[in-house]
């Protein structure tokens, strides 16, 4: 079973320790920064072995060298982007089984926001770690790749179960929550969600992870087949791919 620790950096981003209690191994997942992560470990008292890399975006990145370099530890990442993986050591991709001590992480390929992206789910302790491929109530932007692409990933993630912590990189969840009403105004769960949603932004609280429960029900990009939703954009019965396309479209333009 994993202990996850959240690190909140930037403006905006997340980095998780991911620590083995069984062995104590101890994972950071996109460590956009070192300093950070370097105080946290200090304060579990948890000595850093791996670095999980989702994709190559410098936010994701930017802290691998100088924990290697403190550390020594093993950095991992997506077989699909392996030359723009700083320090990479193992690569993965689509398939692959990947132990953080007794825990197993399963890889799945996630292109879209990037050509090449990973997703970690750690299955015994309910935990997604997806980057920058979906987030609470939205998904990345298309900066690599196809609208097919991504609905393909965001498929394979939505047939997870339920329970599902997702540990997505970035609190956008407010500013997705008010695009989402605009394109499924009818859907009582996201209206109530969106409440939820600004009243904690208001207090300063985190909103991820959320569970995929939540997000199969309210999160736009994983209903394309939302009669609400096909009504909205009208496209009533077209092809799942085309009506997220569109919600994506529209959700670039918001």
């Amino acid at each position: 079973m994993l202990e996850i620790h959240q690190i909140p950096v930037l403006s905006d981003n997340y980095v998780y320790l991911a620590h083995d209690v069984a062995t104590g191994q101890t994972a950071v997942v996109d460590p956009a920064t070192h300093e950070e992560v370097l105080e946290a470990l200090a304060e579990k008292g948890w000595t850093l072995t791996h670095i999980l890399n989702t994709h190559h975006h410098a936010d994701h990145t930017g802290g691998n060298m100088e924990l290697k370099k403190q550390t020594g530890c093993v950095i991992v990442g997506p077989r699909a982007d392996r030359d723009r993986i700083p320090g990479i050591d193992v690569e993965v991709g689509e398939g692959d089984i990947y132990a953080l001590g007794e825990s197993i992480a399963r890889v799945f390929d996630v292109p879209g926001h990037t050509r090449g992206h990973n997703a970690y789910w750690f299955d015994d302790s309910d935990a997604l770690f997806c980057g920058d491929t979906m987030f609470a109530l939205g998904c990345g932007r298309l900066f690599e790749g196809t609208p097919a692409q991504m609905w393909d990933s965001l498929s394979k993630l939505r047939a997870l179960p339920p329970s599902t912590k997702v540990y997505c990189a970035h609190e956008y969840t407010k500013s997705n929550a008010a695009f989402a009403v605009t394109v499924e105004p009818d859907n009582g769960a996201l209206v109530a969600r969106k409440s939820m949603i600004d009243d904690m932004r208001a207090r300063g609280e985190r909103t991820v992870p959320s569970t995929l429960a939540e997000e199969i029900a309210t999160n736009p990009f994983l209903r394309p087949d939302s009669a609400d939703l096909q009504r909205t954009l009208g496209m009533v019965g077209a092809p799942l791919v085309d009506v997220f396309a569109e919600t994506r479209r529209r959700k670039d333009n918001f």
